[in-house]
C-alpha cells in the first residue's frame, strides 16, 4: 500500500524578484587593463615601441622645469658604446712589454758594452720567459727541473739582495725586485749554455766545464756590472759582489753540465 506525501509546487521567480527579496546575480571577473597592441610592431609580445621609448628617455622633464638627459646621451657620437679603438693593448695592461723586454734581453749579449740605462725600470716578464727557456732545453735534455730552477731563481735573487745591502749599509737603495729582475736577465747566458750543451756529448767532460766557466764569468760581469751601475754603494764593494754573482751562476751552470 502506497502513502502520498503532499509536496509544495516550486515556482521560480520571473522579473528579478521573488515575494519582495531581490536575487543577487553572479558578476564574473574582469580582464585587467590591457593597452592597445600596435600592428606594425615586429615581436608578438611586446606592447610599445622601443624606438619611441628611447628617444623620449633621452630628455625628460624634471621636477623643477629642467630637464634631465639619459645615460645613453653622454656616450658622444656612439650611442653610448664603448670604442675598442680606445682601449689599450692587452699586454700594456698586464704589465709586458716586449720591446722592452727585447732591449734589456740585447744588451745582456755583450758584457764588456752593457746598456745600464735600459735596466733602470725592473720587470718580471723577461725573467720570466728566459727561466721557462732555461726549464725547455733542459727539458729536451731529459731533466725535468722547473721547481729547482724555480726555487734557486728565487734563492739566488734573495741571496743577492742580503750580500749587497750588508755590504752598502745604509747607503744601499737595491730592492728585492730589482735584484730579482737582474739575476733573471742575466741568467740569458746560462740559457744559451743549456742550448749549446744539448749538441754536445756526454763523454766531453773537460769541453762542457770550459764552456760552463766561459758562460759562468759572462754571466757573472753582466749581473754585478749592472747592480754597482743601478745601485748606489756597491762601488767599493765590487770585487766581493762579483763573487756573489759567481756563486749563483755557478749553481745554475751545474745543473746543465751534470
Amino acid at each position: 500500500m502506497t502513502k502520498d506525501f503532499a509536496v509544495p509546487p516550486v515556482i521560480f521567480p520571473s522579473g528579478g524578484s521573488a515575494g519582495g527579496a531581490h536575487v543577487q546575480q553572479r558578476r564574473f571577473p574582469t580582464n585587467p587593463f590591457q593597452p592597445p597592441r600596435p600592428s606594425s610592431s615586429a615581436i608578438p609580445f611586446m606592447s610599445f615601441d622601443i624606438g619611441s621609448a628611447a628617444a623620449s628617455s633621452a630628455t625628460q622633464d624634471g621636477p623643477f622645469g629642467g630637464t634631465i638627459a639619459s645615460s645613453s646621451s653622454f656616450g658622444g657620437g656612439g650611442g653610448g658604446s664603448a670604442s675598442f679603438e680606445d682601449e689599450e693593448p692587452l699586454l700594456d695592461e698586464l704589465g709586458i712589454h716586449p720591446d722592452q723586454i727585447w732591449k734589456k734581453t740585447r744588451s745582456i749579449l755583450n758584457p764588456f758594452r752593457i746598456n745600464q740605462s735600459v735596466h733602470k725600470d725592473s720587470d718580471l716578464s723577461g725573467p720570466i720567459f728566459l727561466y721557462l727557456a732555461l726549464c725547455l732545453f733542459q727539458l729536451l735534455a731529459g731533466k725535468i727541473q722547473f721547481g729547482v730552477i724555480l726555487g734557486w731563481i728565487v734563492v739566488s735573487s734573495i741571496f743577492l739582495y742580503v750580500v749587497f745591502n750588508m755590504l752598502a749599509g745604509r747607503n744601499g737603495n737595491l730592492n728585492l725586485h730589482t735584484c730579482t729582475s737582474l739575476v733573471g736577465y742575466c741568467l740569458l747566458p746560462v740559457v744559451v749554455l743549456s742550448a749549446v750543451s744539448l749538441f754536445v756529448p756526454q763523454g766531453a767532460g773537460l769541453v762542457r766545464f770550459v764552456l760552463a766557466a766561459v758562460f759562468v764569468l759572462w754571466s757573472t760581469r753582466a749581473c754585478s756590472t749592472l747592480v754597482v751601475s743601478l745601485a748606489d754603494g756597491g762601488e767599493e764593494h765590487r770585487g766581493l759582489i762579483r763573487y756573489a754573482c759567481f756563486l749563483i751562476y755557478t749553481l745554475f751552470s751545474l745543473l746543465v753540465i751534470f
